[in-house]
């Protein structure tokens, strides 16, 4: 069984510097439903990943981000994608936990309470910490989305890669590269900002 884990703010919202403190704030980049509607509809298993350390600084609480989650979920939801669990790192960086990304905490989690298979399993994100946790979880392929980090951190990303990265302009076009590596998609799904490199 395996799964595409997606990073949250920055890849399927709006990145807000301060944070995304409450449903008000919460924005959907565009195309981010579709791409995960696309996905959804070809079976595959949507795992949300996402660090939250506003929650371990004082600057919401745990129980805001889970009615934002919640809502994010209803909406998917409503536009046809199943988005099988949310898995939050509430902590903050100096707390040294295993589940904020770079580490790979979360996704290992996923695996334990999900039957996933991370070595067959494709991960989305914005930043060079989401591309490190797939690395570390031993994800087939990286995806970094180049909305949110994604474009001030390609070149890096280009290479740290010790896996096979793919960078694409939005979540959208990862759905649509996801498919095409699988052979479930016949014409090219990008333009000329795509790129694969295998590290």
């Amino acid at each position: 069984m395996r799964a595409i884990f997606v990073d949250r703010d920055g890849v399927i919202n709006e990145l807000r510097e301060q944070y995304v403190k409450d449903w008000s704030e919460f924005s959907f980049i565009d195309g981010a439903l579709d791409g995960l509607r696309i996905l959804s509809e070809h079976s595959y298993r949507l795992v949300i990943v996402t660090n939250q350390s506003a929650i371990g600084r004082g600057i919401v609480s745990r129980g805001i981000v889970d009615d934002i989650n919640t809502r994010l979920r209803r909406e998917a939801l409503a536009r046809g994608v199943a988005i099988e669990a949310i898995l939050t790192c509430p902590h903050a960086p100096e707390d040294g936990c295993f589940c904020r990304k770079p580490q790979p905490g979360l996704l290992q989690t996923a695996s334990r309470q999900l039957g996933i298979d991370l070595a067959a399993s494709y991960s989305v994100g914005d930043s060079l910490t989401d591309l490190m946790a797939a690395e570390s979880a031993g994800c087939a392929a990286f995806f970094l989305t180049l909305t949110g980090n994604g474009r001030a951190v390609a070149d890096e990303a280009r290479e740290l890669a010790r896996r096979d990265l793919i960078v694409i302009p939005d979540l959208l076009r990862a759905a649509e590269a996801i498919l095409q590596r699988d052979g479930l998609l016949n014409e090219h799904p990008g333009d000329n900002t795509t790129s694969s490199q295998r590290g």
